[in-house]
C-alpha cells in the first residue's frame, strides 16, 4: 500500500506520513497514531499548495521513520518484485507523482531513492522548516525531496526552502536559490573507499560507472579515506536514540493517540498503551536512548557523542575544502529483501554507516542513479548539478 491516505487523484505531490497536512490523518506509520488527526499543516505542504501544487496523498512510511525503508509501518510494507521499497520513491518511480516530500531521520528516503533508481535530496540541516513534522531526532531529521531527475528535485526544493519563524531551527535566509548548471568539468570529486569497500558488488559497479561517467565530464575523481564514518555512525545511533526517546515519551496514551482498553492504574496505562501500540524497533530504540541518557552512561555517551560530532564536523570540512563532494554508496546493496522485523536493531544500525556522516552533520547528500553525493553545507547546487551532467 504506497497511500496511506490518498487526497488528490490529480495531485502531483505525495508526502510522508511523518508530515503532517491538516484534516488527514498523520500516523507516522504507528498504530500508537492510528486515530490522529492534526490541526494544521507542515510549513513545507503550506508552501506547496500556496506555490499552486496540489498534494496527492500521504505516503506509506516505516514507523516513525526509523527503520530501513518502511518495512516496521504498522500498515504493512511496501515491497516493489519481492524487495522492501519506500512509498514515496516507489510513487515517484511509477510516474504517479512528481515528487514526494520525506523525513530523512536515519536515511531511509535515501536507501529508498537508491533501491528504486530515482533521485533524493536531503538538504542542509535548517534550511527546510521542520515545523509540522512528527518528530524523533531534532537535530539532524530534515524534510528533502525525492524526484525523478534533478531539475525536478530543484524546482521542489526551491519552493519549500526558506525561513521559518515557527521553527526555532530554522536558518535566517527568507529563500535559497538553487542550480543545476554549475560547471561540473572544474570539480575535484572524492570516492569514500570506506564505504565503498564495504558495499556488494552491484553497489560498487554503479559507484564505478558514475565515477568514470563524472571522469567523461572533465571531473576529477580521486580515492579518500572517510575514516569519520565509523565514529559518526556511532555517534549518530546514540543521539537519535536519545532525542527519539524524548520526543516519543510524548505517546503515553493519555493526551492523545492509541490508549489501552485495560488498565488499573496510571502505571499500566503508560506500559500497556506503549507496549500494545509500537513496534519492536520503536521500542528498542526507547530502550537503547535511555540507557545512553542514564546517569551512569551520559558522559561516556550521550556527551561523548556530541563532542564526536564536532569532530566529525570538522573532519568533513577539511575534506571539503579540497573537495566539492564525496561519491559513496547510500546503501550497502541494491535491494533489500523483507525480514524478521526483530532483527531491525541491528540491521539498521549496520546500514547507517553508509548514511550517517550528512546525519550527524547536518550537510547535504544526495541520492541519484543508485549512488550517494555529500557536498559541504549549503552545497546543494553542487550536488544537483552533477547530478544533471550525469542524468543528460
Amino acid at each position: 500500500m504506497f497511500y496511506i491516505n490518498e487526497i488528490n487523484a490529480a495531485g502531483k505531490i505525495a508526502v510522508d506520513d511523518t508530515i503532517l497536512i491538516k484534516g488527514t490523518p498523520a500516523t507516522a506509520g504507528s498504530k500508537m497514531l492510528a486515530n490522529f488527526k492534526p490541526l494544521f499543516s507542515a510549513e513545507a505542504v503550506e508552501k506547496l499548495e500556496k506555490a499552486g501544487y496540489a498534494i496527492a496523498g500521504k505516503a506509506n512510511v516505516g514507523e516513525f521513520g526509523l527503520d530501513l525503508m518502511g518495512e516496521t509501518s504498522a500498515s504493512g510494507a511496501v515491497t516493489v518484485n519481492g524487495a522492501l521499497a519506500g512509498a514515496g520513491a516507489a510513487l515517484v518511480a511509477d510516474g504517479k507523482v512528481k515528487a514526494a516530500l520525506g523525513v530523512d531521520l536515519n536515511g531511509a528516503p535515501r536507501r529508498a531513492a537508491a533501491v528504486a533508481g530515482v533521485d533524493f535530496i536531503k538538504p542542509t540541516y535548517g534550511t527546510v522548516s521542520r515545523y509540522g513534522v512528527i518528530a524523533c531526532a531534532c537535530s539532524g531529521e530534515q524534510i528533502g525531496v525525492t524526484a525523478a531527475n534533478a531539475d525536478d528535485a530543484k524546482e521542489i526544493l526551491t519552493v519549500i526552502a526558506g525561513h521559518d519563524a515557527k521553527d526555532g531551527t530554522s536558518l535566517p535566509a527568507e529563500k535559497y536559490d538553487y542550480s543545476t548548471s554549475e560547471d561540473v568539468s572544474a570539480m575535484k570529486i572524492a570516492i569514500a573507499k570506506d564505504l565503498y569497500d564495504a558495499a556488494d558488488a552491484d553497489v560498487k559497479a554503479k559507484i564505478d560507472a558514475y565515477a568514470e561517467a563524472l571522469k567523461a565530464k572533465g571531473a576529477s575523481v580521486e580515492v579518500i579515506s572517510l575514516e569519520i564514518a565509523s565514529q559518526a555512525q556511532t555517534a549518530w545511533q546514540i543521539l537519535m536514540a536519545a532525542e527519539t526517546t524524548n520526543n516519543l515519551s510524548r505517546f503515553d496514551g493519555v493526551k492523545y493517540g492509541y490508549r489501552a482498553a485495560d488498565y488499573k492504574n496510571i502505571d499500566e496505562l503508560y506500559v500497556k498503551s506503549r507496549s500494545e501500540a509500537m513496534g519492536f524497533l520503536a521500542k528498542a530504540t526507547i530502550i537503547y536512548g535511555s540507557d545512553v541518557l542514564a546517569k551512569a552512561k551520559y558522559e561516556k555517551c550521550y556527551d561523548k557523542s556530541l563532542r564526536i560530532r564536532r569532530i566529525v564536523c570538522d573532519k568533513a570540512k577539511e575534506i571539503f575544502a579540497k573537495y566539492d563532494a564525496i561519491l559513496a554508496p547510500a546503501a550497502s546493496k541494491a535491494e533489500f529483501k523483507p525480514y524478521d522485523t526483530a532483527d531491525a536493531f541491528e540491521k539498521v544500525f549496520a546500514e547507517s554507516f553508509f548514511t550517517a556522516v550528512p546525519s550527524i552533520t547536518g550537510m547535504p547528500a544526495m541520492v541519484t542513479k543508485g549512488v550517494q553525493l555529500m557536498a559541504d553545507s549549503f552545497k546543494e547546487s553542487v550536488l544537483l548539478s552533477i547530478a544533471k551532467s550525469v542524468e543528460v
